[in-house]
């Protein structure tokens, strides 16, 4: 047998780099459609996750010969945001004891807190490995370019042995997500919850038909006459609300998800009067829905409720998918039958005093959200959950 020839490592500064069908081999069931090169390239050409906005790609690549075996998006950051991993006080630290914390390294897909591979393996190569050396890789470029450290953005849990090996230290945090138990119709999934709370969940359900508004969702060709003004409407009319709101994405950016990654769009609709008055722009995996963007024209009572979880609820079971991932944040979900599962992150300082006090920091904030997640359950309102 002839003996493999070794990988070599290659940092790019775009995702054009690579053709898209070698990237897009690597992608598979634990790849999240996020992780695929369209999505990625829509964020750099659109303008959205490029240096300007303090995105600098800086993939990671391995290579045997001309064939790609492994990669990882990744990116040089200038601050902070549109990670939902937050490490500003670490930031605020290092600054106060001299440090300079950025830039840092980052293999994370831009402005997306959700959970999939974060290293990308060729099929038939030792997973464990690659990931391995693609790891050893980034922490020596990190050292030559004197970067304050590595931080990889909500990986698998089955990652989490081989970064552990390689020297990061573990940070834990929760979403809620729906989680398809079998469920045939939506009655099915409301018999899970005491009565008073299914009762409760009964009265907002039918809020949409007494307000005279109502919900569809458009995907595949019937998404080939949405305006992309609207996807943007959208978008901003919530980001816009807030004094601490930014347009992190582009206009072109939803134009691009139109043209190019129509496959993985879905757009619940609200409407009253043949108006639109609230959205929601999801992404559909092979067997999980993500949600994404949401905005609202009008005000009506449970409106976001009905357009951001329990119409993607109806459909998910409609269309046999096994969980509904509605996106970061929202205590509000828990009471509404989604469940408090655990997202990871792991982190790698390079100076060493820095280092330690993120360790100290990270094994405390561990222990709170273990401890914090018995109660969380509780609060769904399952029968049977105490």
């Amino acid at each position: 047998m002839s003996t493999p020839l070794p990988t070599t490592l290659r940092i790019l500064p775009s995702i054009h780099e690579v053709p898209a069908p070698l990237w897009d081999a690597l992608v598979d069931d634990a790849g999240v459609p996020f992780l695929e090169w369209a999505f990625l390239a829509a964020l750099e050409d659109s303008g959205s996750a490029v240096p300007e906005r303090g995105w600098h790609p800086r993939h990671l690549t391995l290579w045997r010969g001309t064939r790609l075996v492994a990669a990882a998006p990744a990116y040089l950051k200038d601050d902070s945001q549109g990670e939902f991993v937050f490490d500003a006080p670490w930031a605020t630290a290092a600054e106060r004891a001299g440090l300079r914390y950025y830039p840092k390294l980052v293999l994370a897909v831009p402005f997306t807190p959700a959970t999939g591979r974060r290293v990308l393996v060729a099929p038939g190569e030792e997973r464990a490995a690659r990931e391995a050396e693609l790891y050893a890789g980034a922490l020596e470029f990190a050292r030559a370019e004197q970067l304050s450290g590595i931080h990889v953005l909500f990986p698998t849990e089955e990652e989490l042995p081989t970064l552990e090996a390689q020297g990061f230290a573990m940070r834990l945090g929760v979403q809620y997500q729906w989680r398809n138990d079998g469920y045939r119709t939506l009655e099915d999934f409301l018999a899970r919850f005491h009565s008073k709370r299914r009762n409760q969940l009964r009265r907002e359900l039918r809020a949409p038909l007494e307000q005279g508004i109502r919900l569809r969702t458009l995907r595949g060709d019937a998404l080939a006459d949405v305006d992309v003004d609207t996807l943007f409407r959208i978008y901003t009319s919530t980001v816009d609300k807030y004094p601490w709101g930014t347009r992190l994405l582009t206009r072109d950016f939803f134009g691009r998800m139109l043209a190019t990654f129509r496959h993985r769009c879905e757009l619940v609709e609200a409407r009253r009067g043949g108006e639109l008055v609230a959205g929601a722009l999801n992404f559909r995996g092979n067997q999980v829905l993500y949600g994404r963007y949401w905005g609202c024209f009008e005000e009506h009572p449970f409106l976001h409720f009905n357009v951001c979880l329990y119409h993607p609820v109806e459909e998910g079971i409609a269309q046999g998918l096994t969980r509904f991932e509605p996106g970061a944040g929202g205590e509000h979900k828990l009471t509404r039958g989604f469940e408090p599962r655990l997202t990871y992150s792991a982190h790698l300082l390079l100076h060493p005093g820095l280092e330690r006090a993120v360790r100290g920091f990270l094994e405390h904030e561990r222990a709170a959200v273990r401890g914090g997640l018995p109660q969380w359950r509780a609060e769904t309102g399952f029968k049977g959950v105490a």
